[in-house]
């Protein structure tokens, strides 16, 4: 599948954040916001498993979106240990009901992959905190959050958790642990590292499947 893509701006906290904009074939049903890894340790909106869960959530017809980080490519400001990125990523998604009412008319997912899942969890108890629309399904995929977490969480009991069985990088236990803490289940792959090498095919079916019936009418 060949994606159509767009570049785009917004002005976050810190300056002029740049993202990628993933559209689906027909009119969207929806959007996607996904967070990339570390800005520090070569993460960007183009890293695999982040362009691995855009094609999943435009298969199912979600508009979806990869920025860039403050620090990353064309974004302004400096790394900011998740604090500033998420500040960022809520004026991103103020951004998106504005300059995107289509898509924001139907539900929203919000991914994160490793250091984007601690600012996807804080993300979203921001948005709860500020009476903002949450999303329909929050991901955490090789989860980070606790490394990185700044303020209280609220995270949702239907959070997709994925994780790789031998994680090098964030190890098992800890998703575990944040699992356990949260009582959410937690989506094991096999003989998967952090990145998920030779693996991404399972990851994009485990989002394709979550994504199911999401912007079907409820009854």
């Amino acid at each position: 599948m060949s994606l159509r893509t767009e570049q785009s701006i917004f002005r976050g906290a810190s300056g002029t954040v740049e993202y990628t904009v993933d559209h689906p074939e027909q009119s969207p049903v929806g959007w996607a916001l996904i967070l990339h890894p570390h800005p520090l340790h070569g993460g960007t909106r183009d890293n695999k498993v982040v362009t691995t869960v855009s094609r999943a959530c435009v298969q199912q017809g979600l508009l979806a979106i990869r920025p860039n980080f403050r620090g990353v490519g064309g974004s302004q400001g400096e790394f900011d240990h998740a604090v500033g990125e998420t500040a960022d990523m809520v004026a991103c998604v103020e951004q998106v009901f504005q300059d995107w009412p289509q898509a924001a008319q139907g539900p929203w997912v919000l991914a994160g992959f490793s250091f984007g899942s601690a600012v996807a969890a804080q993300l979203y108890a921001e948005l709860a905190d500020r009476d903002l629309p949450l999303p329909a399904r929050l991901m955490l995929i090789g989860c980070a959050v606790e490394r990185f977490r700044y303020r209280p969480l609220a995270v949702p009991a239907s959070t997709l958790m994925i994780h790789g069985e031998h994680d090098e990088v964030v190890p098992l236990s800890e998703g575990m642990d944040f699992a356990r803490a949260h009582q959410l289940p937690l989506t094991l792959v096999p003989d998967a590292g952090h990145f998920f090498h030779g693996k991404l095919l399972i990851l994009r079916q485990i989002v394709l499947d979550s994504l199911l019936g999401l912007a079907d009418p409820q009854p």
